[in-house]
């Protein structure tokens, strides 16, 4: 064999362990980077689905609010026509708000549409409201009286006894829906498409303008039949290539189907530019080794061979930090230069790779630590929910009707911490969101204390605390007559120890006057509970003549981790 032949064959040693590496990097980064695409793309998807949901609340709610109004009751077309008017203008998501008997005639909508002039016995949510008696969500529609794409939710209107005298129904635009589902996607590349129960297109963007009303491809609905919720790489229905995940909204909503797309050429895009780039670079270093292995190859010296082959198997043990040292003028002086500043250039480009690995995996890490605090807050919750329901079958004074309003007031508590990623919540926003369904055309609340930002665990023990006093108030105190006030003032002090006290103060005036209940229930138990045993706070109970007052004062410093929500011993 000749001395060319061995150089030549020397310098493809030394490469061989760079290229491994590379290869290995490459998988490695690869391999990271698809799992953090997949884990992104289907929390995107319950993301929207859990908006989806919320829409179908939204409309509940609506419905809801609008059924209590005297001429929707009575069916009066003139009048429930223009109440449905003034309530689209207040909620300008919906397309119309529509009133019909249950044979599907319109009554009176929003439009102004006259009595009788059209009806929707075959629409799905009109059937689906009568037949399940219950609120429900329909498909894609062209209304009738708006001409606009719509998702129709719907609810039976019942008389006194009970029967079923009317059909409401809440046309959601399906503009505006496009616009609330994509309002959170960090991507302008990311893809959605929502379809109702029967398979038709309600939003579909960046490409909409051609699917809305549209079916899925028969083929797309087979495989969202046969793998249902889940993660996918598959060509999208725009031919290109996705990461796909499917998920099903909750509630009303269920019957929905969301998909979020990720364009693997984009979510690659990087890694694929850093693997040319390494390529590239070991080529090129590949070029001038071999090109100096021909230069040095008639003055073979067994010296600079040895340090040259030494080297070599320090870069095939994976250490591309060692250097053979060579700089004369000779051939093998160039030679070992040109392979050491390769081996600096591979270095660099494992380092980056081994950044990216390491950015993939603290990803990865700080999803799994997400995972963990959501699966503490849940467990937190079934607690506390678990204590009211068993305290709701030992009847008291928390009896069964009251249970729901408990949790109702827990999950909107939870709504609040969710919309700041369980960061926390402010004071004020947790007192309005138990006080705004008793305000009514009165003000007959009055807040008073700075802007303070609580901790996730403060917000939940305090919301339960002001629901059983807002509650109790309503029932027995200063909200069950006319005239009667709530006065709740707060402070924010700093005590001797250096510790943040938050200083809360209610008080009734203008109701029933106040005396201590004949035996401590459990509203009273839950209150104490919530403070004094969770927040490690003081609570001061006064039923004077004048109304009940009652004084909170708790720590806002941590106070510690807690496994299991202490309302499970308030019994």
């Amino acid at each position: 064999m000749s001395l060319t032949t061995r150089i030549l064959l020397l310098v493809l040693l030394a490469l061989a362990p760079a290229l491994a590496i590379q290869g290995y990097n490459e998988f490695a980064l690869r391999t990271a980077r698809d799992a953090a695409v997949r884990a992104d793309t289907m929390a995107t998807a319950r993301t929207v689905a859990e908006d989806l949901s919320q829409v179908a609340d939204i409309a509940r709610q609506a419905l809801n609010f609008v059924a209590q109004d005297r001429t929707i009751r009575a069916m009066e077309p003139p009048g429930c026509t223009e109440y449905l008017r003034g309530a689209v203008t207040d909620n300008p998501y919906l397309a119309v708000l529509a009133l019909t008997r249950p044979d599907g005639t319109v009554v009176c909508n929003s439009i102004g549409s006259a009595a009788g002039s059209y009806t929707v016995p075959d629409r799905a949510y009109q059937r689906r409201a009568v037949a399940e008696n219950g609120f429900v969500m329909g498909t894609y529609a062209r209304g009738n009286a708006s001409r606009k794409d719509s998702l129709h939710f719907a609810q039976p209107l019942h008389d006194a006894e009970g029967k079923t005298i009317g059909v409401l129904a809440a046309a959601v635009d399906l503009d505006w829906l496009d616009r609330y589902l994509r309002r959170n996607l960090r991507l302008p590349t990311t893809s959605v498409t929502v379809a109702d129960g029967d398979g038709t297109i309600l939003v579909r963007y960046p490409d909409g303008g051609g699917w809305i009303g549209k079916p899925i491809p028969a083929e797309r609905q087979r495989i969202l039949t046969d793998r249902g919720e889940g993660v996918r790489v598959d060509l999208g229905i725009d031919g290109r290539e996705r990461v796909l995940a499917n998920a099903k909204p909750s509630g009303a909503a269920s019957p929905a189907w969301v998909t979020v797309g990720r364009d693997r050429d984009v979510a690659f895009a990087d890694v694929d530019a850093a693997t040319r780039r390494g390529l590239v670079l070991i080529a090129l270093g590949a070029i001038l080794a071999f090109a100096a292995a021909l230069l040095a190859g008639r003055a073979f010296i067994r010296r600079p061979f040895d340090r040259l082959l030494r080297t070599a198997s320090r870069w095939q043990a994976g250490d591309l930090a060692a250097r053979n040292g060579l700089d004369g003028g000779d051939e093998f002086g160039r030679l070992g230069r040109k392979l050491d500043a390769m081996a600096a250039t591979l270095q660099r480009n494992e380092a980056e790779l081994k950044d990216e690995i390491r950015n993939g995996r603290a990803m990865q890490e700080r999803q799994v630590t997400m995972l963990h605090e959501l699966n503490h807050r849940v467990k937190n919750t079934l607690a506390t929910v678990q204590a009211l329901a068993r305290q709701s079958t030992r009847g008291g004074d928390a009896p069964g009707e009251r249970l729901e309003a408990r949790i109702l007031a827990l999950s909107k508590t939870h709504d609040l911490l969710t919309r700041d990623d369980w960061s926390g919540a402010p004071l004020r926003a947790v007192l309005k969101n138990e006080i705004d369904p008793y305000r009514g055309d009165e003000v007959r609340f009055v807040l008073d204390g700075p802007d303070v930002d609580l901790p996730p665990r403060h917000v939940l023990s305090l919301g339960m605390t002001l629901h059983e006093l807002v509650t109790n108030a309503a029932k027995h105190g200063a909200l069950s007559v006319e005239g009667g006030e709530v006065r709740v003032a707060w402070s924010v002090i700093v005590d001797e120890g250096g510790r943040r006290r938050l200083r809360l103060d209610w008080r009734e005036a203008g109701g029933p006057p106040a005396s201590p209940p004949a035996r401590r229930g459990f509203g009273t138990r839950l209150i104490t509970v919530s403070v004094e045993r969770e927040l490690d706070g003081t609570v001061a109970l006064d039923f004077a003549r004048s109304g009940l007052h009652v004084a909170v004062d708790v720590p806002l410093t941590d106070i510690g981790s807690v496994h299991l929500s202490p309302l499970a011993t308030a019994h």
